[in-house]
This record gives C-alpha cells, structure tokens and sequence, in this order.
C-alpha cells in the first residue's frame, strides 16, 4: 500500500493537485525499489580462458589461466584439470596473476601431458558475496573421447541454494519490519511502545532477522562448496567463512542486533511505561510542574532511542552494503553510502507501513494524527528510494543498449509492467484509507451506535448482541460472585476478554472503509507475489553492465585480455582433396602497434598441415582501415610466423585468412578480435 494520508478538509485541495507528482515520485520508487535489495545482482563472470573453451593447441601448456570480470575469491583447490581418465593433472597450486584492472588465477599443469581431451572444472566466489562456477574442455594435438562429466549442478544451487535464499529474504523481511516498526513507534505514533500487537511485530522483526543471519552463517560453507548439508556442521569451513568479508559482515550484523535487543528491551520497557503514565496522567489531576518534569524525562529518553536505534539500524544495513554488490563493481565510495540509505528508507517505508497496518487492525483507537505522521515518513522515504534507486539501477543495467539487448533488462522492463498495476492498485488502497481515517478514535461508542442500529435488520445480530449482553454482565459481576471455584473465575476471565474482543472487532469493522480497503489490499498482495517471483528470477541473473563487459558474448569476437596474446581457431574447407582443417593464430601481445604473429594448420588428425600457401588480412571496418594485407613467412611444416604486424588503432579488427591447399582450392576464414 503507497500513501495513506487522510489530509484534513483544508488540504485536501492541495493533496489532490499535488496527486500526478506523487505517483510520478511513486512509479519512480517502485520501478527501482527491489533492484538493491534484491540478492545476488553483480556476479563476477569468466571473461576469457588460456585455452580457450574447445580449442585444440598443438603442445601440451605449462599452465591454464582464467580471468574475471572482477575480483574473486579462490583457494587451491578452485581449478582442477582432468585427463580424459578423470585424473587430475594439476599441480592444486593456485597462481594469483592479478596485476592492476586484470583478474587472472592460474594452476601448473603437470610435464608431459599426452594428446587428449582435457576437462578444466572451477569455482569461485564473487566480490559481492555469490558463489560461482563453471566447466570447459581444450585438447592436446586433437579431440580424444574422455570419461569426465561436465558438473550439471552449478554452485551455490540445490536444497542448501533454496534454503539460503530463504533465509537471505528472511533477513531482509526481518531488517524492514524491526527497523521500520520501531521508527513508525517513535516517530509517528509513540503510545504505541506500550501496545502489545505492536510490541509482538519488533520483537518477532528481530527473532527474523537473527534466526537468518545464524542460518546464513551455517550455511555458508556447503552454499560456496559443496552443496550438501552435512558440511553446515564442518568447524574448520565456519573459521574459513569467518575470515572472509561475508563472514566478518554476519558476525557484526549479530554483535548490532545485540544492541539492538538492549534497544528493544528499553523501548518497551520503561519508554513504554512511560508513556502509559502520560496517557494515564493526561485524564487525571496531576501537578502541572510534575507532568511538565515528566514530559521532558519522556522527550529526552526518546531523543536517546532515536538516536542510538539510527546508529544500530545504520549499522546492521552497512552490513549487507560492506559485503555484497554495493561493494563492488564502478564508484563503491558512493554506492556502499547509497546502498545503507536505500536500505533504511525500504524499512521506514514499509516497515512503517506494516506497522500501521497491524495498528488499524488490532488497535481501534489509534490517533489520527499518527496515520498523518507517517504519511510524511512515507513521503521523505520515498524521494530516498527514488533517488538512490535510479542510481542503483544505473549501476546495473549500464546502458539502454543493456535494458533492451540483455535477459536482465527485459526481465526489469517486466518488473517495471507490474509495478505500474501495483500503484493502480496502490492509488486505490489510499482513497480507502483515506475514508478509514474518517473513524475518529475519540468516538468509539458513536461507531458501535451506528454499527448497532445497522445490525438491528439482522436477527441474528440481534442474538448475538443479546449473548454478548450475557456475558458482559457476566463478567462484569464482583470478583467475590465466583467464590473460591477457580474454573468460575477462568470461565469469567474467559467471557470478559470475549466481550473485549467482540467490542473492538465492532469498532474496527464499524468503519465501511475497512471492507473496501482489506478488497484492494488483497489485490496488492496478489500483484506483489507474481512481481516477487520476477524479482527472484532477476537475482540470478547477470546484470546488463557485466554482460556487456563479457568480450565476445552474443557475437563473432575473441577476447581480448590485457597481458595476453589473442589467440583464435579457424576451420576450413577448401572443398577439394585433403581440404579439411583447422588454422590457429596467435598475436602477441594483441595491443596497438607492434605484434609477432604466429600462424599453424593442422589437418582432420590433428597433425601439422603444410599448405601451398597462406595470407592474412587485417581491417577495422568502424574506422575503415584496411585491409592490409601480410604474408607470413614458413618457420616449419604447418607453422608460420610475422614479426612486427603494425595495427595503427584500437577497436574490432576483422582478421582473413586465406588458405589454398591446391593450385585449385582455396578459401577465406574470418575472426573479428578486440584489440585494445
């Protein structure tokens, strides 16, 4: 439910043309609400692989490297490489060959490697907290059938990935309603510290939030590993999550929620005591110096709640902003601080919103002027959402190209559809509140009176109001009338509270509002469901800015990674006798300005193909340059070399090899590459 302010008679002039703002304000909060606090939106992605996936090489490498979009963490055993036996034939030596912007990890490879098909399995975990992985195959001299499985699960998946997705958005349900229930309390409508429903909300707020950080926590290790349960109770995989930055978030998100329990106990404690002396001294002759010295031990107590439960709450948010997507990725300095403020105005948005709603229900007499307190919370909350989640969701998506062209932007373009039916709906539920607000808390026998004279047409009302009338007298009767049976004094206490909830029902169901309003409600939550389960989907998902920093995804184009050569393979077919074969070329170190080219076909075999004749071309079709034309020179049967291939520019090179392999035969392959 968006806004439920019921403006007075002499604003609502104002409130109505100040209308097209708000949902403009609104449709702009929703459009980017879920897009930070949804988990797991910036995976890291494998960028490039030395060897390529598929990619037959003529030689046995020394090593194999995989390098990321962003930072990752590995340990030794995060690359294995198998034979086609399934033996590993790594060293289980992790090689950090990060250096300045370029994330790379490698492992040696054993001497010696027979011709084959090898199988390279990895696993990581990115900078924002989500675990990663992946499997490729390259061949020796050529393609062997091989007995290793490719891993259909990947990590962080399964019964352990459902369940810590669970408590993932347990842990964001908990933070909104303790957070935002405690801000509705001291900042709209403080009397309500000493309200039991409201009281019962904060605390299980907290019991929520707790319970999923520890069930986080436990579940971290087989989450990033192995996937099964068992390794929730490995000691030695809860110190290694300790030492990370997710694990080092979790611990301080349990030492503030420490704090946040003294918090509670005060603010539903002595504040709420006092609190229920005010409204007590408020009907009774009380020394005016006396209650003023009150009211300001009441003010004062209540300053020290907002504040200190400000810090707490600030804390327990920069707990997920420190450890997860905001933390890594373009301009951490100002994301982490927007990511902490998107955060808390989430919870005094709809953790308020929560709170008020428990109120209406279960509380009959709560004060207008709350429900217009919060609507001003309500209001400055969402001009942070609107603001910080624009930002957010630049952050992501990157580009219009990336709204439109990636599975991440048509999924927030879908989200976006339903967030539009959402504020309909939204728009609805605030006419009926509007019209709840009219029930004036200082008239409850008003609204029993008229909800008496409406139910007189009814018989059986009329029975019921006479039973109620039965046992009201009933539990009215002196204490001494039940003597000293004490099922006669339960079955007394038993009607007394009967009647207290019957009366409060009517009043509460009094108001024809609340029919109204229980209606749109309803429909919110059904439309909130079905965007929830776009949301989850959209958390798995790649972003839009990480998908277009992946080279050589959706087109023809070969990675081109700093420090490294390009290395690309070509097949061909020249359509004659032994026309069939692969070209391999390497140019190092694939950058503007000079590069040794290294050229070597192998036929259907995989063995060297020493063919009549070779040429290359190099042309930047964006710029158009070229071609120009080089003729390697032969360095040996199958293989041949250039040295100081000159490209001018950077930018998307289309290189064509042509390949004869008679007086007859010939074709061109081509290969567009990145050259930086």
């Amino acid at each position: 439910m968006t806004a439920i302010a019921p403006a007075p008679p002499s604003a609502r002039v104002r409130a109505t043309a100040l209308l097209p703002r708000l949902a403009l304000v609104i449709a702009a909060l929703l459009a980017t609400l879920f897009t930070a606090a949804a988990p797991a939106t910036a995976h890291a992605a494998l960028t490039a692989s030395d060897p390529q996936d598929g990619a037959v090489v003529a030689t046995a490498p020394a090593q194999v490297t995989l390098s990321f979009s962003e930072q990752v963490a590995m340990g030794d055993d995060s690359i294995r490489v198998m034979d086609p036996q399934g033996k590993r034939v790594d060293t289980g030596e992790l090689r950090d060959m990060c250096s300045g912007s370029t994330v790379r990890y490698g492992t040696a490879l054993h001497p010696g490697l027979p011709n084959g098909t090898y199988t390279v399995a990895w696993q990581a975990v990115s900078a924002d907290s989500h675990p990663i992985s992946g499997a490729f195959t390259f061949s020796v001299g050529a393609p062997s059938a091989t007995s290793v499985t490719l891993p259909d699960r990947k990590v962080g998946g399964g019964p352990v990935g459902i369940a810590y997705g669970i408590a993932r958005y347990a842990a964001y349900a908990g933070f909104t309603v303790l957070v935002g229930g405690a801000a509705f309390i001291l900042l709209c409508w403080r009397r309500g510290a000493a309200e039991r429903p409201l009281q019962k909300l904060v605390v299980r707020g907290w019991v929520t939030l707790t319970a999923a950080t520890l069930a986080m926590l436990v579940l971290r290790t087989p989450y990033t590993g192995s996937g099964e349960f068992a390794d929730a109770f490995d000691l030695d995989g809860l110190k290694a999550v300790l030492d990370t930055k997710t694990g080092a978030a979790f611990l301080s998100r349990l030492l503030l929620l420490g704090a946040a329990a003294l918090f509670i106990a005060v603010l539903f404690g002595a504040y709420a005591r006092r609190q229920k002396a005010a409204a007590t001294d408020a009907t009774g002759a009380v020394d005016e110096g006396v209650r003023a010295e009150e009211k300001k031990e009441t003010s004062d107590l209540a300053f020290g709640l907002g504040v200190g439960g400000t810090v707490v709450a600030g804390g327990i948010a920069a707990t997920w902003a420190l450890a997860e997507h905001a933390s890594t990725g373009i301009q951490p300095a100002v994301a982490m601080p927007a990511d902490i403020l998107h955060l808390l105005a989430v919870a005094a948005w709809l953790g308020g919103l929560t709170a008020l709603l428990v109120a209406l229900r279960k509380v009959p007499d709560i004060e207008r002027e709350a429900v217009r307190r919060f609507s001003r919370v309500a209001f400055i909350s969402v001009l942070v959402l609107a603001v910080t989640g624009v930002y957010q969701s630049w952050r992501q998506v990157g580009s219009w190209s990336a709204l439109t062209g990636t599975s991440y932007g048509r999924l927030l373009l879908i989200k976006i559809t339903l967030v539009a039916v959402l504020v309909g709906i939204a728009y609805l539920s605030r006419k009926w509140t509007s019209r709840l607000g009219e029930v004036r808390a200082e008239e409850p026998e008003k609204v029993l009176a008229g909800a008496d004279v409406s139910r007189e047409t009814s018989a059986g009302s009329a029975s019921g109001d006479a039973a109620a009338t039965d046992a009201s007298t009933e539990a009215d009767a002196p204490a001494d009338a039940a003597g000293t049976d004490p099922k006669r004094a339960a079955q007394l206490a038993r009607q007394r509270a009967a009647r207290e909830k019957a009366r409060e029902t009517r009043v509460r169901d009094a108001d024809p509002g609340r029919a109204g309003l229980r209606r749109s409600v309803l429909a919110e939550a059904g439309v909130a469901v079905v965007l929830l389960a776009v949301t989850t989907v959209l958390t798995s998902t790649e972003p839009g800015r990480a998908v277009e920093k992946e080279t050589g995804r959706g087109g023809a184009s070969a990675p081109a990674v700093p420090n490294r050569p390009v290395k690309i393979t070509l097949p061909f077919d020249t359509g004659g006798q032994n026309g069939k074969g692969n070209v391999r070329l390497e140019l190092d170190p694939g950058r503007v300005g000079a590069n040794t080219l290294h050229l070597w076909a192998d036929g259907p075999d995989g063995k060297p193909l020493d063919l009549p004749e070779v040429k290359i071309s190099f042309t930047l079709p964006a710029k158009e340059i070229g071609p120009l034309p080089l003729a390697p020179d032969r360095a040996a049967a199958g293989h041949w070399t250039a040295s100081g291939v000159q490209l001018p520019l950077a930018g998307e090179w289309r290189i064509d090899v042509t390949v004869r392999t008679s007086d007859i035969d010939q074709t061109t392959v081509q290969k567009n590459v990145k050259i930086g």
